[in-house]
């Protein structure tokens, strides 16, 4: 299919995982895709593997929680493609701490990654929608968006927040052409969460395990995130605006009340995303 002819996309954290999926996808739906990412030779060589398909990709390094990249990315995007007409905040971090040990710096770290940076990316593209009399924004949120589980704060406080913010904007600006959508995925096989497994005496067993706690069976992997992601940014979504869409092999549905199926606590802080997220799923 080539929903995306025409368009171009900034995908936060599309050098790998999630974000590395969204960018194939959409580079072979006919976007031009521009890849920001912390670490430049990741976004580069995956900007070189949709090249070498026939697709056109740029990648620039970008630390979406400095607003002077944030500005940079935009206008090197408007220089490369043209005005951006797809958003993408995919990228994230992962901080699970007690909350009375958690220090501010891990807080401010955790609400600068995954809730502020997707607020100032969507404020400098907004503009560049709205001229265009309409485009896409899709933050990629998490099972944790509506599911508070022991052991994981504060990430579901921002995940909670990313979802008032895409339900905020889409008030705000579809009337005028511009969709705003989340996506929440569960347990998605990134190299972070293959990481996961491997601090376990049985990986394989581990991995069983965690597929057992989706109704599917199973966990997913990037591919079907960019799916979903793809069809948001697509005018099949047209009329699809302010929805959270739970893209986690039904794993919300049968989370029971004590918040466990997730494995709790898995690791203090730090655990980047836009990679990819956590060994718990979301980004």
């Amino acid at each position: 299919m080539r929903r995306l002819v025409g368009q171009v996309a900034i995908v936060t954290g599309g050098g790998q995982g999630i974000g590395g999926a969204i960018s194939r996808r959409f580079a072979s739906e006919g976007a031009r895709v521009v890849l920001a990412q912390r670490t430049l030779p990741v976004a580069e060589a995956m900007a070189a593997q949709i090249r070498a398909a026939g697709g056109d990709a740029l990648a620039v390094r970008a630390d979406v929680t400095q607003r002077t990249d944030i500005d940079a990315l935009v206008a090197r995007t408007v220089e490369a493609f043209g005005p951006p007409t797809v958003l993408v905040n995919n990228a994230g971090i992962a901080v699970f701490q007690d909350p009375l040990t958690l220090t501010t710096e891990q807080w401010a770290r955790c609400f600068a990654t995954d809730l502020d940076a997707a607020w100032w990316l969507s404020q400098a593209v907004l503009p560049h929608l709205l001229a265009n009399g309409g485009g896409s924004i899709i933050n990629i949120a998490s099972v944790h968006s509506f599911h508070i589980i022991p052991g994981c704060f504060p990430y579901p406080v921002a995940k909670h927040g990313l979802i008032g913010l895409t339900r905020a904007l889409a008030a705000e600006y579809s009337a005028r052409g511009v969709r705003v959508n989340a996506i929440c995925p569960g347990y998605i096989e990134t190299q972070n969460v293959v990481d996961y497994f491997a601090t376990f005496p049985d990986p394989a067993a581990e991995r069983i395990r965690c597929g057992g706690l989706h109704a599917i069976g199973r966990i997913g992997v990037p591919e079907e995130v960019a799916g979903p992601a793809a069809f948001l940014a697509s005018s099949d979504a047209s009329f699809v605006t302010g929805e959270a869409l739970m893209v986690d092999g039904g794993m919300s549905m049968v989370l029971n009340g004590h918040g466990l199926p997730f494995v709790p606590g898995v690791g203090p802080s730090g655990m980047t995303s836009g990679v990819d997220a956590t060994a718990t799923g979301g980004s």
